[in-house]
């Protein structure tokens, strides 16, 4: 009787140690865990087409994440997608000829925005927005145009 209780309270503790493990997963893939509100300086860009971009998602210099997109809008005036980015404050100086591009992480992955940055003597400020973007290139439009000229040839 006294094994059978051993083995019950061993399985137990297998089991939370399962949940527990399974719970750390969720939080690493939902970007919650890395998710903080630390001090930086908003900037914007304006895109003809973020893709798959959605709130949370990095923004790299050179691969190393400076900050996370913030709000994604439609601009009616632009006609084009308006997206915030929080860069940490550590990392201000980023010049005003910084070039964004939205990138996808491996063939399927999370998409992210990758800075470029530029030459220019002044910096990025608070408010301020990058002027030089590149959309997201959608797998669905190239699929489209390939099968096109295959069909117009």
């Amino acid at each position: 009787m006294e094994t059978t209780r051993k083995i019950e309270i061993l399985v137990g503790i297998f089991i939370a140690a399962g949940f527990a493990a399974l719970f750390m997963l969720a939080m690493q893939v939902s970007n919650l865990s890395s998710f903080q509100n630390t001090a930086g300086y908003q900037v914007t860009a304006q895109f003809d087409n973020i893709g798959g971009l959605k709130v949370r998602s990095p923004v790299t210099v050179s691969g190393v994440r400076v900050g996370r997109v913030t709000a994604i809008r439609y601009d009616p005036e632009s006609f084009r997608a308006e997206v915030t980015m929080t860069l940490d404050a550590k990392h201000d100086y980023l010049p005003m000829d910084t070039i964004a591009s939205i990138y996808t992480s491996g063939l399927l992955g999370e998409q992210y925005v990758a800075l470029e940055p530029g030459a220019e003597m002044e910096v990025l400020k608070d408010g301020d927005r990058v002027e030089f973007t590149q959309s997201a290139l959608v797998l669905e439009e190239m699929v489209s145009r390939l099968l096109n000229r295959l069909t117009t040839n």
